[in-house]
């Protein structure tokens, strides 16, 4: 057994971790013993999980036209170069992000990948076969995603299947890019009958809009509330809540918390990306997180993009991530800010069903320990990520030496 010393868990107690194999054994106090590491008294939590980003597209930035900065513009963007994707170039591009986001302290990574009529299914073959390059220090989850559209897309469907038949772990959705209600309504039918056909959950992206008449999220959750689907569903961005009336907004919030979906925020992108249009006073581009946390539905943040036609920043650092996220959400309570690790951590463990998250006897051990002693200080001073745990055993190590030199 090793045992990972005077840990600081995010509650404030110091212990002593044991993992035996992939897995915590104990936490506690130990008796001494070969095999320890010293964690002194540094903050020790599980490892974060991006549970929202698009591997496919990462550091594309410099190859792409200039655009007006909307989703629109965007989505145009990137379409030349989706069509000059090859396997070997979306591999190594992912790969890449994959390996920055387990140095800076994420084990596990949930990636949309595009499907559809321009780059076939060459993105997804690049994502899988870069998360089986990197298997040994991060679990990532493949959504098979419909960028544009399914109806306005003639073909994507029969892509989107033979997607999930080759590998993909998640069926993806984009309801409100399709053109009508009509379409929209098909666009979520054809997602969910795609779950049950292949058995698996679904995400998609939601209402990404700061137009506050599309609705396609009470679509998404009258679905699930009527297929039976309790924590099978992810809806992402949904920023079109923030713009609706309260009554809907109020009727689709109780309807998501019916459903068990989790939805899953994206303030870093989204700040950049929503409220082009507006003057004065300009929208924040991030979903209603206070209504939903008052219902008590899970939600997540993610760092959505990295890199390309979207968002010109990122890096794969889930620390960095909640930071914007707490400005952008109003969250600065000790309350709040507790919800904010949350939200990088156990919230998006139960969106992936899984029971041995945490730090706790039993969980699989993925872990993080950070210079820092306590949670908000780590996020205050974005504290660096010294060691890093998969399964059991250390995948990355960061050392930083500051001084004053006068």
């Amino acid at each position: 057994m090793v045992a990972l010393r005077n840990a600081r868990l995010a509650t404030g107690k110091l212990v002593d971790v044991g993992i035996a194999g992939e897995r915590i054994e104990s936490v506690g106090r130990l008796a001494e013993s070969a095999g320890s590491f010293d964690c002194g008294g540094r903050l020790l939590l599980p490892a974060f999980i991006d549970t929202h980003v698009h591997l496919d597209k990462v550091l594309i930035r410099d190859e792409l036209a200039e655009h007006d900065g909307t989703l629109a513009g965007a989505i145009g963007a990137v379409h030349a170069r989706k069509r000059a994707y090859t396997v070997e170039d979306v591999r190594t591009r992912a790969r890449r992000v994959i390996e920055s986001s387990v140095l800076l302290g994420t084990t596990r990574l949930r990636s949309h990948v595009d499907v559809d009529t321009i780059g076939g299914l060459t993105p997804l073959e690049g994502v899988l076969t870069a998360a089986n390059d990197c298997a040994g220090i991060a679990d990532v989850q493949v959504i098979a995603f419909p960028q544009e559209g399914i109806l306005r897309d003639p073909g994507a469907a029969d892509l989107m299947t033979q997607a999930m038949a080759e590998g993909a772990h998640v069926v993806g959705g984009m309801p409100h890019w399709e053109p009508d209600a009509e379409s929209q309504r098909r666009h979520v039918e054809v997602c969910f009958e795609l779950g049950e056909r292949f058995d698996r959950p679904l995400d998609m992206h939601v209402d990404e809009t700061d137009d506050g008449s599309v609705r396609t999220l009470e679509m998404v959750a009258d679905e699930a509330l009527r297929r039976g689907w309790s924590g099978r569903v992810t809806a992402g961005h949904v920023c079109a809540l923030a713009a609706a009336d309260e009554e809907y907004a109020a009727r689709v919030i109780d309807k998501c918390a019916r459903a068990g979906i989790t939805i899953v925020s994206n303030p870093v992108t989204n700040l950049v990306v929503q409220g082009r249009g507006d003057r004065g006073l300009i929208r924040r581009g991030l979903t209603r997180v206070a209504e939903f946390r008052a219902a008590g539905v899970n939600l997540c943040f993610g760092q959505d993009c990295v890199r390309d036609g979207f968002y010109p920043f990122g890096r794969g650092d889930m620390l960095e991530v909640v930071l914007i996220s707490a400005h952008a959400a109003h969250l600065a309570t000790h309350d709040e800010l507790s919800f904010a690790l949350d939200a990088v951590t156990t919230n998006p463990a139960r969106a992936w069903c899984l029971d041995d998250y945490g730090v706790k006897p039993g969980a699989r051990a993925d872990l993080v320990l950070l210079d820092a002693t306590s949670w908000e200080e780590a996020l205050r001073l974005q504290a660096a990520r010294s060691r890093v745990w998969f399964r059991g055993r250390p995948v990355a190590e960061t050392q930083v030496t500051s001084r004053l030199l006068a």
